[in-house]
Parts: C-alpha cells; structure tokens; sequence
C-alpha cells in the first residue's frame, strides 16, 4: 500500500465497505411450477403415452436391424434354392467377365494378326484347338510364354513371337493385369457369350441393328481327348511331324498318300510363300498326270507346306512341313479334272486354287 504521509494512522486504514442486501432465493430457483410432486391423471396417462411410444419406436428399430442382418446374411452365402448367388462368388463372376472382355480387345490388337482373328492360326500356330486347350495351353503356360516369348515353347532363340509382359527381358508392352485379362480370353469357356467392348469408351460394341456385338471362349468344357488319342506335343511345330490328336487326318510324310506308290511326276508347277501368304492364288495342273510342285518357302522361321483337298474338303495330298527360307519339290500324284483348293496346314487363312486339266 502506498505512504499516504501527513494523515493519522485511523485514517490511513481501507474504507469499509457497506452490507448488501442478500439475493433473492426466486433468482436462482425454478418458477414454482417446477416443484410439483403431485401426479395429476392428465400427467400419469401422457407420461404412459411416452413410454408407449418410446417401447414402440425401440421394437421398431430392433426389428429394422434384424431384418437388415437377415437380408444381410443371405446376400452374402446366397440362396441356392431361389437361384441368389453369394455376393462375393457374384462379385468374382463379374470381374472374370470384365476381365475376358478386356482380354479380347487386348487379343484382337496384339495377337489376331498372327494368331488369327478366333485363334484358327495365321503366322503363329493355331490357338482354338480343343485337344491343345484341354493339355498345353494351361494358364502358367500361357503366361510363361507372355512372359518369356516364343523360345519358351520350341527352344527356337529366333522365334517371331516376342516378349509381351513389361517384367520380361526385354520388357514387353504389357503390364501384369492386362496378361491376367489376356489369359482370362484365352481361358474363357464356349458356351457363354460375351461382349465386344470400346476399348476407349468401354461401352458395348453394337451392330448395324443396334444389337451388342458378342463372342464365345474357345474353351470346351466338356472336352475329353478320345482314348488313346496323341496328346498335343510341347512344340506346336512338331503336331505336323507326329499323328494329329483326337483322330484328326494326319499329314503323310514326304507329300505321298500312305498305300499309294506314286510314279515319277512329269509336269513342274512354282508356287511360293511371302507374307505368310501364297504368291499365286491360282495354279494350273495336267488332269490324271503326276506332277511335281516347286515349293519356294520365303517366310524366314515360318514353317509352311501344299495340302490339296476336294470339294469336300478331303484332303487329298499333303505336303511336308518345311521352314523357309527353303525350296523343296513335292511329287503328287495324277489328279483327275477339277477343281480343288490348296492350304497350308499351319496357316489355314493361306488358300489358293489348282485348277487339274483346266
């Protein structure tokens, strides 16, 4: 406390302060009303009608959430007897749909040109052969040879399929979900349709009509080899050196018809292979003659060969498998006049005419 100097010490003290009048207790107090205790019936029945409602609304939401767990429930397992499939088993059904689906698109744009739009084989070998399906063209071979390129499958270091996954070495174009989608494709079953996606939009492809463009797996579930039937060779290459599986025709050696000894050919006939495709679409031939056939494969580690058919489609003469670049004769035998279609047995999408005594 500061000096106050020239006072007396009374007057020096703090100055009292008065006495206040107490508050009133209404201020801090509820109004009267507040402060009953009597339980008029008016009151009892509103505060019945309360509880009534709040057990209501407490029954209500418990069976709510019991029927929610209940509908829950059978989403998730499923109903088989009301045809409800699992959530999850849906789930995965429909990403393995996209994943076919997106397989396809990615097929058609880095495969069909060799393989053949449905896989019926063009530069590459055939992919849609059910006997090759059912034992070679499993999910880890497929993706050993996406992964490793066409070495993986004859030991050939030249071989024209290339290195697709980006882990491989060199690395390809395509990453690990789009090999999955790949193999997914050429996995899918037949039977079930699908359908043709923008690869861009993703939308439905649709036809001229309006209608969605579809398309089916190659794989045949119900597929199971013939007894005895020739399993697929390891090496595509070598299905033309050894019988064909599942009772297919099987290519004679050397271009001969087996039982028949063919005479000295007379004529000679060129046709070549360039491009995967023959040079000349229409060759002519002397009817009920041998004659010979200077075959010029130019298609370097492509395997190509002649194989004659009828009408019909029998095969009537069958060239050997040679890779080019090569040139090989072949003698065949006398042919009566007509007109008959020539293959390659490897590229089926390679056909020309032979016209005999045309």
């Amino acid at each position: 406390m500061t000096e106050q100097s020239g006072r007396p010490p009374e007057e020096r003290l703090p100055a009292p302060v008065p006495a206040s009048a107490p508050a009133p207790a209404e201020r801090f107090s509820a109004p009267p009303s507040a402060h009953r205790n009597d339980l008029t019936p008016e009151r009892a029945a509103r505060i019945v009608r309360q509880s009534a409602n709040a057990r209501f609304v407490g029954f209500l939401a418990v069976t709510v959430v019991a029927l929610f767990v209940i509908v829950y429930y059978f989403i998730e397992l499923g109903m088989p007897a009301l045809g409800v499939t699992p959530r999850l088993d849906q789930a995965a059904e429909d990403q393995q749909v996209t994943a076919v689906e997106r397989g396809y698109d990615l097929y058609q744009a880095n495969c069909a040109q060799c393989h053949g739009v449905d896989g019926e084989g063009g530069i590459g070998p055939k992919l849609n052969d059910q006997s090759k399906l059912f034992a070679h063209l499993n999910a880890d071979y497929l993706r050993n040879i996406l992964v490793v390129g066409g070495r993986y499958a004859c030991g050939n270091a030249d071989s024209i399929m290339p290195v697709w996954a980006n882990t491989g070495n060199p690395p390809g174009p395509l990453n690990y979900m789009q090999i999955n989608n790949l193999i997914a494709f050429l996995r899918a079953e037949k039977g079930t349709e699908y359908r043709v996606m923008n690869a861009e939009l993703w939308e439905p492809v649709l036809d001229e009509a309006g209608n969605e463009v579809t398309f089916e797996g190659w794989v045949d579930p119900a597929y199971e080899p013939e007894p005895g039937a020739t399993p697929y060779p390891d090496c595509w290459a070598d299905s033309f050196a050894t019988p064909a599986p599942s009772g297919a025709a099987t290519p004679a050696p050397s271009g001969e018809v087996p039982g028949e000894s063919l005479p000295p050919a007379g004529d000679v006939i060129k046709e070549a292979a360039l491009n995967v495709a023959f040079v000349n679409a229409e060759l002519t031939a002397p009817a009920d003659v041998p004659f010979k056939i200077e075959f010029d494969n130019q298609d370097a580690g492509i395997p190509h060969n002649i194989e004659i058919k009828d009408g019909s489609g029998t095969s009537l003469f069958v060239g050997e498998l040679v890779t080019g670049p090569i040139v090989t004769t072949y003698n065949v035998q006398a042919l009566p006049a007509g007109d008959y279609t020539f293959v390659c047995t490897v590229h089926p999408n390679m056909t020309g005419t032979l016209k005999v005594g045309g």
